[in-house]
């Protein structure tokens, strides 16, 4: 019975959303009746991650059982990816074939190309893991071995009784074309081990390219139990504290699902954290008319830069994490390991920054947790740009000195440098990594950043990016209401969405357009059912997305072309496709056109958080200066004094010339010498140079 029709509880009005980082957990709260948004921070807790997330809603004090929605970003999955810690996996594929994971396509990373002395990770399937089976399918779908139910029981007894596996992905050549065999091997699977968790590739990935069709199912069964035990333990509590609204998980590729969807395709949330952030960027360049913007997260961990043209991000349909391809769809995000708690050190006499990190446990120096090594957050302190007394409202007191003699002890001394040298130099190292993402996803795909602006949040964003804006060149950097947390805020603008595919390699001529449309019309029809069996509350329409995926015959990899219900014409197609391949390769061919995959999201539309207009000023912010102190200003490069204010008390128009510092507890704005801030309707700061 929903919450409104219960006399025992108050009608529901709020809405939540959590992002769980590397160090913080943030918490947001939106107050439908009165629009008020609140925040709140917790500790993450990486061993029972579930309480960091009960911590943040302790901290905020929400009535859940007046609260409608709550919306979750995650990394857990990608973090049991990366520290290996997912379920003992085993791999069904056809007999003769049992190495196509292990093989995978034999390349190097670009990073280590001339690197003779690399070695690929550990494979997380054993080969001993991997078991073929007999049964075939040709490349049109058809069989022409009939699959040998005998062998695929013995082959699940060996992996269950003898090799210990909980988890099996089924993996077999074609099914992308005809799945039979795949999901007849599935029911053998689940017939004879209910308890064991099962991946069918046909199901989660149905596209050509096997090795990454298998990949994509063997992660989808090494995170799944995990998740599943995640999930069901934080709806329990949740469920213990009177909630019973609509629990959503953001999508790696934006929008979100309901847990109960995400349960069956948890791949498409492994990358669910940093996908908060960009929604809410998106949000952000409609509200302000910023067409071109480049989003910079910077969190405790890592910084995460996106590119948005008209207003949106790009989306691409495969990611890689550790080496092994994944047939998702997920937002085009620049990932460096550079953030607050990465740790600075000495390697032979240069200074490394990252990508090691000293996350939540023990954290940096300052936070008086265990921590030795200085992190970016330490050297921040000793350039006086965090107020001690002031971190996280005042809730946790840093440990200055403790900062200082990390820095003179492993950095300053070493380097033969003042402290305060030493803590810029680790600024400038972040600075040289950060403005390389930044090129990778302008300057190296013919985009100049100079026309961009730049939004900066994640706790350290407003800290490093008017830095990081100065160095590439950007006409603004845009620092967002409660920066620290707006991932979270982001998630709260979210849509639900669900995302469909399917491979169809053929000539993209007149005779192939019925086929097409027909494909795209039962895609649509999937997406539409499975948006409309999550009844989410609030979902007002669907909107149907169509793409085609083309490319010129005897090509790799295709692009993408958003097409209507009605598709035009064949020669309407080629050109188009055309026009984007001159646009991002420089040229365009006559060559025959193929089509490789169809494409199709539906989007349920939910309602959009409004943002409320702050207090008009007259221009002086003096009502919200606090005093003076010393920092480092990187226009004079040197320590000097920066004027303080408190950002809640900025009013609209307020410009604030620098050096200065915005601090709002949970993070600060570093303006420098020869940057100015303004202060918009809505409260963003705006820091532009100063005309020399």
């Amino acid at each position: 019975m929903p919450n409104e029709a219960r006399p025992d509880i108050p009608p529901v009005r709020y809405r939540l959303a959590v992002d769980i980082g590397g160090t913080f957990v943030d918490a947001v709260e939106l107050d439908r009746d009165t629009r008020r948004i609140r925040f709140r921070k917790a500790s993450t807790t990486p061993r029972r991650p579930w309480e960091g997330v009960l911590d943040a809603f302790d901290a905020l004090g929400t009535d859940l059982a007046a609260t409608e929605l709550f919306i979750h970003g995650t990394t857990l999955g990608l973090n049991a990816i990366l520290e290996r810690r997912g379920a003992r996996v085993g791999i069904i594929a056809n007999e003769g074939l049992r190495d196509v994971f292990l093989m995978g396509r034999g390349n190097v990373p670009e990073a280590r190309m001339y690197d003779f002395t690399y070695q690929r990770p550990p494979a997380i399937v054993a080969r001993r893991d991997t078991v073929g089976v007999v049964g075939r399918l040709d490349a049109r779908g058809e069989v022409v071995t009939e699959l040998d139910e005998e062998s695929v029981r013995a082959a699940a007894r060996y992996l269950v009784e003898e090799s210990g596996v909980t988890s099996i992905a089924v993996c077999l050549l074609h099914s992308y074309r005809n799945p039979v065999h795949e999901h007849r091997v599935a029911e053998i699977v689940r017939e004879m081990y209910p308890d064991v968790h099962v991946a069918v590739s046909a199901d989660i990935a149905p596209e050509h390219r096997e090795y990454e069709r298998t990949s994509t199912a063997v992660l989808d069964a090494y995170i799944r139990p995990i998740f599943e035990r995640y999930v069901d333990r934080l709806e329990e509590e949740l469920a213990g504290r009177s909630f019973d609204g609509h629990f959503l998980i953001t999508r790696s590729g934006g929008g979100a699902m309901t847990s109960a969807a995400a349960r069956l395709a948890p791949t498409t949330t492994v990358l669910s954290g940093p996908a908060g952030g960009i929604v809410g960027a998106s949000f952000v360049a409609r509200l302000l008319g910023r067409d071109d913007l480049i989003s910079v997260d910077i969190g405790g961990t890592s910084l995460d830069a996106a590119v948005f043209e008209r207003g949106e991000a790009a989306v691409v349909h495969e990611a890689e994490l550790e080496q092994m391809p994944l047939l998702i769809p997920v937002y085009d995000i620049r990932t460096i390991g550079a953030g607050g708690g990465s740790i600075a050190s000495l390697d032979k006499g240069m200074l490394l920054v990252g990508p090691r990190s000293a996350g939540a446990e023990p954290g940096p120096i300052c936070y008086r947790r265990g921590g030795t090594e200085p992190t970016t957050t330490d050297a921040a302190v000793v350039l006086g740009y965090i107020d001690p007394d002031r971190f996280l409202g005042g809730d946790m007191a840093l440990d200055v000195e403790g900062a200082r003699e990390g820095v003179r002890k492993r950095l300053a001394e070493p380097l033969g440098m003042s402290v305060e040298d030493a803590a810029a130099g680790v600024f400038s190292v972040m600075l040289a990594k950060t403005v390389g993402a930044i090129r990778q996803i302008t300057v190296e795909r013919g985009r100049d950043p100079r026309g961009f602006s730049m939004l900066a949040f994640g706790g350290a964003g407003p800290l490093l990016t008017p830095l990081l804006g100065r160095e590439v060149g950007v006409e603004e950097i845009i620092v967002p209401q409660a920066p620290s947390a707006f991932s979270a805020w982001g998630m709260l603008s979210a849509d639900v969405a669900e995302d469909s595919s399917r491979t169809m390699l053929r000539t993209l001529d007149e005779n192939a357009l019925p086929a097409l449309t027909a494909g795209l019309d039962e895609l649509a029809a999937e997406v539409t059912e499975r948006l409309r069996a999550q009844n989410v509350t609030g979902a007002a329409e669907i909107v149907v997305q169509r793409e085609l995926e083309l490319r010129y015959l005897g090509q790799e990899h295709a692009l993408r072309i958003p097409v209507g219900a009605g598709l035009a014409d064949a020669t309407t197609l080629r050109k188009a496709f055309g026009e984007r391949h001159e646009q991002l390769y420089g040229h365009a061919m006559d060559n025959e056109v193929q089509v490789l995959n169809l494409r199709v999201r539906g989007v349920a539309r939910l309602e959009q958080p409004e943002l409320p207009l702050i207090p008009e000023g007259d221009g002086d912010p003096a009502q919200a200066g606090t005093g003076e102190r010393s920092a480092y200003d990187f226009a004079a490069r040197k320590m000097t004094r920066f004027a303080v204010y408190r950002r809640d008390l900025l009013e609209a128009g307020d410009v604030v010339p620098g050096p200065a510092l915005v601090d709002e507890g949970t993070s600060v704005t570093v303006v420098h010498g020869d940057q100015s801030c303004t202060v918009d309707g809505y409260g963003h700061l705006l820091i532009r140079g100063v005309a020399k």
